[in-house]
């Protein structure tokens, strides 16, 4: 499927899966597919705000999502209800995987938040990460999930973070 952003207006199920069940499904509007980047724009899935101490996320928030089927992340752009820009929030995954209307991303675990104004940068969920015995199950697929997040951390700090998304 190949769309961009004036022509298309079709939905799909974002579909979150982690230790092999899923753990959230959400409608979302595909906004553009270029055979490598998907793009989608959902609002805040959770039933309730979510307060994690460094951004809050809530009714109204709109997240522009973008997943990719050859890097092991997905970066969401996070904005509240009157447009501004809270933040990227971003998970460390397996490339993406795009069947019929469902898109399919595995979480594994390790995530990085970058602020608005970029003076924040966390990388989060690492213990989660240690614990999940990626490491010892998947070795190869373990490394990669650590190299996107040092990537991805790497140009929220020194790079050009924002040229991912362009």
């Amino acid at each position: 499927m190949s769309a961009n952003s004036a022509e298309c207006t079709a939905h799909l199920d974002v579909v979150l899966v982690k230790g092999g069940r899923t753990k959230i499904r959400y409608a979302a509007e595909l906004l553009a597919d270029d055979g490598t980047r998907i793009t989608v724009r959902a609002p805040w899935a959770g039933d309730v705000a979510r307060d994690f101490g460094f951004v809050r996320f809530e009714s109204g928030d709109i997240f522009t999502e973008y997943y990719w089927r050859d890097r092991w992340y997905a970066v969401k752009e996070v904005r509240d209800s009157t447009g501004t820009l809270k933040g990227w929030y971003t998970d460390i995954t397996r490339p993406a995987v795009l069947s019929g209307s469902e898109l399919v991303v595995e979480d594994l675990d390790l995530d990085l938040w970058r602020s608005a104004d970029g003076r924040t940068i966390l990388r989060l969920d690492e213990d989660e990460f240690a614990e999940s015995g990626l490491l010892e199950t998947d070795p190869d697929a373990a490394a990669a999930a650590v190299a996107a997040l040092d990537e991805l951390e790497f140009l929220a700090r020194e790079g050009d973070f924002e040229a991912l998304l362009a």
